[in-house]
């Protein structure tokens, strides 16, 4: 199931995971530095992992702003 939800927008890895009876909890990771501008409002999965309990842990990143793109 983790493969399922890895790089999808945050919205639809929920929609999935509570779809398929899956519990989860979610955790923010940002860059270190801010060299490229980031939209916080577009998050995405980059990372799942199954806990013990089969429940699930997302880590999720704000989507990357690329030159010219409109927020």
């Amino acid at each position: 199931m983790t493969s399922d939800v890895l790089g999808c927008p945050a919205e639809e890895a929920y929609r999935l995971l509570s779809k398929a009876g899956v519990e989860y909890t979610t955790e923010l990771t940002r860059p270190t530095r801010i060299f490229f501008p980031v939209d916080e409002a577009r998050l995405y999965v980059v990372r799942a992992v199954i806990n013990p309990d089969n429940s699930c842990r997302l880590t999720l990143a704000a989507k990357q702003i690329k030159k010219g793109e409109e927020v």
